[in-house]
């Protein structure tokens, strides 16, 4: 008897070119800004609308506290904790972001007790470093623990370069993360916790009989914002991630490196503006629709036909049109049996020389092993084109 063993080791990244049937502009040349770093998507779809050395690292500061608040809501969904849940604020939370550190802080006095609700809201809108480290020794006994589980979070999200290393965002060494990561937390949040995210809007907060604003500028403005956080640190300037909807569309934007307060809302809110004025939706396939195919390895069949979950659409620049190229991307041959909804590869679009969409793509079919002599034929194939891979 003669065996035939499927040959993993030939296996490739296989693309597909695929036409979408229009064209449109290329975003990056129709806007200018003084932000070192930026990146701005869609928020339904996902589509990279502007990209500025979006995987530089740099110092978050207080940006790092949407990373706190996601692990926060986190074990509230969980139900481990619940908003009227108190925590003491320790001598070290008070010291560090209380009254005497002359930080953002909500005021908490030392050794009281504050419900975890309360809590949330200095963190959110005031963003006080009191009530993220008296968060943090509740949920996890020390500033150490909880950094962990904030990192262990970040990795399960995707947030691939940023570390953390406190939950505050003040200064220390190896603490970093980038506005392309920022972007994908803030969306995360807006997605998973609906119940918390109308919280980054508030006007304003009053805890201890002191009253304060929102530190985010742009809630102000009239623009849509809606959150979420503003930060500086030495040597990466002023930074914000911002959110904002209006005339049917969500933003979310990161940015970093600008010189001061001024140009921080300058340069957002021409950018938020921008966004929602310069593109238009485009229907790429509707729901369960075939968006191609991938060769198969060992199967009945020699393709198996690929779709998305759920409709595919993307923004497309209004004006200046250019060229929009997409591909279907994946390891293969994809080896057989594969069950329809197994994940396959993704459907990657690019305008122009950017990259601007990623969707996951899965069988839409099940595959079965092929017979004998197909898959003879097939392991021959391998043999004789898989070195050119």
């Amino acid at each position: 008897m003669v065996t035939y063993s499927f040959a993993r080791g030939l296996s490739a990244a296989m693309a597909v070119a695929i036409s979408l049937g229009f064209s449109a502009g290329a975003a990056v040349a129709q806007f200018e800004t003084k932000a070192a770093r930026v990146y701005m998507i869609d928020a339904e779809t996902g589509t990279t609308l502007y990209a500025k050395d979006p995987d530089a690292v740099f110092p978050p500061a207080s940006l790092a506290k949407l990373m706190t608040m996601e692990v926060v809501f986190d074990a509230l969904k969980s139900g481990r904790f619940s908003p009227e849940t108190t925590f003491q604020v320790s001598e070290h939370a008070w010291r560090t972001g209380g009254a005497p550190s002359r930080t953002a802080t909500m005021f908490a006095a030392v050794k009281s007790f504050v419900p975890l609700g309360d809590l949330i809201q200095g963190a959110t809108v005031i963003t006080a470093n009191d009530a993220c480290i008296v968060m943090a020794e509740g949920i996890s006994g020390s500033e150490a623990g909880f950094t962990e589980l904030m990192n262990e979070r970040a990795r399960q999200l995707g947030l691939a370069k940023s570390v953390f290393v406190n939950p505050t965002g003040l200064p220390a060494d190896g603490q970093s993360v980038t506005v392309r990561d920022l972007v994908t937390l803030a969306r995360h949040i807006w997605q998973a916790y609906p119940e918390f995210y109308p919280l980054y809007a508030q006007p304003e907060y009053k805890w201890n009989k002191i009253n304060q604003q929102n530190r985010n500028p742009l809630i102000k403005l009239g623009i849509g914002a809606d959150g979420l956080a503003t930060g500086f640190a030495e040597g990466a300037g002023f930074g914000i991630v911002a959110s904002a909807a209006g005339d049917g569309k969500r933003l979310f934007l990161a940015m970093s490196g600008m010189s001061s307060d001024k140009e921080r809302v300058d340069e957002s809110r021409k950018l938020i503006e921008w966004g929602m004025r310069a593109f238009r939706r485009i229907d790429i396939f509707a729901a369960d629709e075939t968006v191609g195919e991938a060769r198969t390895y060992g199967g009945e069949k020699a393709r198996v036909r690929l779709s998305a979950h759920g409709p595919v659409s993307m923004l497309v620049p209004a004006e200046n049109r250019d060229k929009v190229i997409a591909r279907i991307v994946y390891e293969g041959p994809v080896e057989a049996p594969i069950e329809a909804g197994q994940p396959v590869g993704k459907l990657k679009v690019w305008v122009g020389d950017m990259l601007t969409q990623e969707t996951p793509l899965y069988a839409a079919e099940s595959v079965g092993v092929g017979s004998l002599w197909q898959r003879t034929l097939d392991a021959l194939e391998e043999l004789a084109i898989g070195w050119l891979r």
